[in-house]
């Protein structure tokens, strides 16, 4: 543990962000270029388990705040991120503004950024989910609606969900980025909350254990394997199985790693995951298109790693270089966007 941080919270944060800017970056660099490489099976075996488990580490530390006043609890917990949601999403929006207006012209584009306020724009929907989360966990408490009736009906919303993805056999997906994401992820996020004890005590038996831990992941990554290259990944149940079965491992990849000193990068990319979250959408799509024009010689999945070393690494160089200065608003809420005290330091992600 450094600075009162839990050092495998932050290789899990570090390990589900870089997650999902691989399998971003992968898919843009296979769209680009019409075909797929090697990077896909890494992408399609994370799948089950790479959101679930990025939104059950958000819940964790729900405990210690929930109980706050609700104008603590809503800047901290909403504005923080509705901050940075806003503030993105006009950034995206201003760089990609060329080929909006090339094919929407003025009015759509304008009509498309307002959708953004309601439809979840593009990378940026997890900073949008959060917190809608934070909120009916708060008030489903407020409420004392008891966890088991909150957890079967975030269960049921998954398993609904999924059956609908698979099959159409239900009415998701409905089109609403908000609804649809909220009846698959929200149950992972609970989880967190409700079972965080549970969490940091597999979180310690791993690092007492390290040979069982690893026994137990060998097992996990064969059975995760075997069930996403049949096809069944996505099945009701099954979906929900896997993402809790992942979510727990990537919890044992993490408490073993704190146990080293040879992830400290991972550490820091968990530290500073929102960074790279709102920002790696730029050095992304740049050394994709650098990579594709100019180095026709390297293999798409290469191209791909590649590409997710610069989303990962690009808005890490960019968080220093505005730190302290007057473009850290980028990376820092400032003092008008708080409903009281502005912290320090910078809010992560949690």
């Amino acid at each position: 543990m450094a600075s009162g941080r839990i050092d495998w919270v932050d290789y899990a944060k570090g390990f589900c962000i870089i997650a999902v800017v691989m399998m971003h970056s992968t898919l843009g660099v296979e769209r680009a270029a019409g075909e797929t490489g090697w990077m896909t099976y890494v992408v399609e075996f994370c799948r089950p388990f790479r959101m679930p488990d990025f939104f059950m580490i958000s819940g964790l530390f729900l405990a210690n705040v929930i109980d706050r006043d609700w104008r603590l609890y809503l800047d901290r917990k909403v504005v923080h991120f509705a901050y940075f949601y806003v503030l993105w999403c006009a950034i995206q929006f201003i760089l990609k503004s060329p080929v909006y207006v090339g094919e929407m012209g003025v009015q759509g584009t304008l009509f498309a950024y307002l959708q953004t306020f309601w439809q979840p724009f593009g990378t940026l929907w997890f900073i949008y989910m959060l917190p809608i989360f934070f909120i009916v966990a708060k008030a489903a408490r407020a409420a004392k609606v008891p966890w088991q009736v909150v957890l079967a009906v975030g269960m049921v919303l998954e398993i609904v969900h999924a059956a609908g993805a698979s099959s159409g056999l239900s009415p998701f997906p409905t089109g609403s980025v908000l609804i649809d994401e909220f009846a698959a992820r929200f149950v992972y996020f609970y989880v967190g909350y409700i079972a965080a004890p549970h969490i940091f005590r597999l979180a310690d038996w791993a690092m007492a254990n390290a040979r069982l831990a690893l026994m137990g992941l060998l097992v996990w990554g064969l059975m995760n394997g075997i069930v996403v290259a049949s096809g069944y990944s996505l099945l009701p149940f099954v979906s929900l199985a896997l993402g809790a079965a992942g979510a727990c491992a990537v919890i044992l990849v993490s408490a073993l790693l704190s146990r080293l000193n040879y992830a400290g990068f991972l550490r820091f990319c968990g530290q500073n995951s929102i960074v790279i979250y709102l920002a790696f959408f730029f050095p992304m799509g740049v050394t994709r298109a650098v990579l594709l024009k100019f180095a026709p010689f390297l293999d798409l999945g290469t191209v791909a790693v590649l590409v997710t070393a610069a989303g990962v690494i690009g808005p890490m160089i960019a968080f220093v270089i505005v730190r302290g200065t007057r473009l850290d608003f980028l990376f820092k809420r400032p003092r008008w966007a708080h409903l009281g005290p502005p912290r320090s330091a910078l809010q992560a992600a949690e």
